[in-house]
């Protein structure tokens, strides 16, 4: 073949097997590409370490761990107010049943002040009876002041009546009588105390006014060194009425006035005009 000429010639089956294999190499791209689908987009890769992830799971772990326990204890905590709670009730309940017996105790206590108010206004009057009827019951006796302690023996009754004829110079008929003699309070051991008083209960009142009335008009009786005084034996209301009027004495005197007292503790003054 000579030199500078290209052979366009065909050549043998070599030939053909070249262009087969070509034609198969053109074809296959176009049939691949019709076979395959998009690929997914490459996963990243992480910047962390495992052992920076393993420190931060433990982490997590353990903040779990104590928002457990803190659930735990506000249920204990609740549980715990539940009963409280119960037990608060029970609480009110019986306060409420003791309210409510204080509540009847109170009309109950209402109704007695109301019942003691009305008694109330009659203990003036009531007082007034009693010591009115004590006068009364006391009205024969007369009480003697003065008599020094031992001075009575044994026979009381003997001694009271030789000495109340002396002290009067009154002549009793019939002879005086007694019904019961005695000395007010304890002995004393000391003599230079005050002396005891005696009161002498006689059988006839009629006995007992001229006593009374002999002794108010002559005033104290002396035997020996002792001064006697007899009085009429009244309650201790009359008693304190009576000497109520000492004070007024003073002014009636300078008022020129004359004055006294009923049985057993009312006051009389006569002016110029006359009884007041």
């Amino acid at each position: 073949m000579p030199a500078g000429k290209p052979n366009n010639k065909p050549t043998g089956k070599p030939a053909r097997h070249l262009l087969f294999s070509v034609s198969l190499h053109q074809k296959q791209p176009t049939s691949m590409a019709a076979e395959t689908h998009t690929p997914p987009p490459p996963i990243q890769p992480t910047t962390t370490s495992d052992k920076e992830q393993s420190t931060t799971m433990e982490r997590t772990l353990h903040e779990i761990t104590a928002v457990s326990h803190r659930i735990e204890g506000i249920d204990a905590s609740i549980s715990s107010l539940t009963l409280e709670t119960k037990s608060m009730r029970l609480d009110i309940a019986g306060f409420q049943s003791r309210v409510t017996g204080l509540g009847h105790c109170m009309g109950s206590l209402e109704t007695q002040m109301a019942t003691s108010q009305d008694r109330d206004q009659d203990l003036p009057y009531l007082k007034s009876k009693l010591t009115d009827l004590e006068d009364r019951s006391q009205r024969d006796n007369i009480r003697l002041l003065g008599f020094p302690e031992n001075e009575e023996g044994t026979e009381i009754q003997a001694f009271m009546s030789s000495n109340l004829f002396k002290l009067t110079s009154l002549n009793f008929d019939p002879p005086l009588e007694f019904q019961r003699v005695h000395i007010v309070g304890p002995k004393h051991a000391d003599t230079s105390l005050r002396p005891r008083p005696i009161i002498a209960c006689l059988l006839r009142h009629n006995q007992t006014r001229q006593i009374l009335q002999t002794a108010g008009s002559h005033g104290p009786f002396r035997i020996g060194k002792h001064d006697i005084r007899i009085t009429a034996d009244y309650s201790k209301d009359t008693n304190e009425h009576r000497k109520a009027f000492l004070s007024l004495r003073p002014r009636i005197r300078q008022l020129e006035m004359k004055y006294g007292l009923f049985d057993p503790a009312r006051i009389w003054v006569t002016s110029i005009q006359g009884l007041l």
